[in-house]
């Protein structure tokens, strides 16, 4: 499973790069206003078109996805191209993330304006991220579409799963993947009991019908999620810089290296200076 970092802050994507880990990026726009205006405030001179540069550059050979703002096919698909002409020469690394379905509640956009701006986008040789899916019936939409990538939001679904239930609860907090029951019934959103239970279908539905195209697990909180988007057969896990930060904590591994060290033969050490 490869990972990408969920951020736009420079020094955590430095950081994940040189640990060997990343395989790529992805951002909103909110996320890298929040790290421009950090750096400003430190002194340094730049707009977020020379941080989205600089952003490409660090993730040089790995895909980083930018995200559209608008809502209808059109605007979408010239938007998608703009950004797409406006910086895929930097590293040529640019992936274009464009919602499945852009309608809100009570408006009159077509439900389908995200999949035909990923078909139009898909066929100019744009590769496109297909975000904000929420049932394996989206992705395989997405799909069929011509997405390069679908993101199933597990973390909003655990999120949904227990608010609805009146529960309460932090997000990091674990959510298992088969799912809670409360009074002997099985919590679930129309036929799916958790996050990774949505990734799952996902890669198990697209992979059935041998679609092109990658699953990433998105919105994951902890660790053990990530195990678990891992083991669900998740093509990517995108996570933010504590969860990739966390995954090598464990309490014996501490324990372990207090023992090492202190058996340390001085002999051996003074051989390899």
């Amino acid at each position: 499973m490869k990972i990408f970092i969920d951020s736009a802050d420079l020094e955590e994507i430095k950081q994940a790069y040189a640990w060997g880990v990343c395989d790529g990026v992805t951002t909103n726009p909110s996320l890298m206003k929040k790290a421009v205006d950090k750096l400003v405030a430190k002194g340094e001179k730049l707009d977020i078109k020379e941080y989205i540069t600089r952003l490409l550059d660090t993730a040089r050979g790995t895909p980083v996805s930018l995200e559209v703002t608008e809502y209808s096919a059109s605007a979408m698909i010239e938007q998608g191209k703009r950004l797409y002409d406006m910086f895929n020469n930097v590293a040529e690394n640019v992936n274009i993330k464009v919602p499945v379905n852009p309608a809100f509640k009570n408006d009159d956009i077509t439900h389908f304006d995200g999949l035909q701006a990923v078909c139009a986008l898909s066929e100019q040789g744009i590769p496109v991220n297909c975000t904000l899916i929420f049932t394996p019936e989206q992705a395989l939409l997405a799909a069929k579409a011509g997405a390069a990538y679908v993101s199933p939001f597990a973390g909003r679904i655990d999120d949904m799963l227990r608010k609805n239930a009146g529960m309460k609860f932090e997000k990091t907090d674990y959510f298992p993947a088969e799912g809670i029951k409360r009074d002997e019934v099985l919590l679930d959103d129309d036929g799916v009991v958790s996050g990774i239970d949505l990734v799952e279908q996902c890669v198990d539905i697209l992979g059935l019908y041998e679609f092109g195209v990658e699953v990433i697990a998105a919105s994951l909180r902890n660790p053990r999620q990530a195990r678990e988007a891992a083991l669900a057969g998740s093509h990517i896990a995108t996570l933010p810089f504590g969860v990739i930060r966390d995954m090598l904590k464990h309490a014996k591994t501490f324990e372990g290296m207090e023992l090492f060290t202190r058996d340390i033969v001085p002999e051996y050490v003074a051989m390899l200076k």
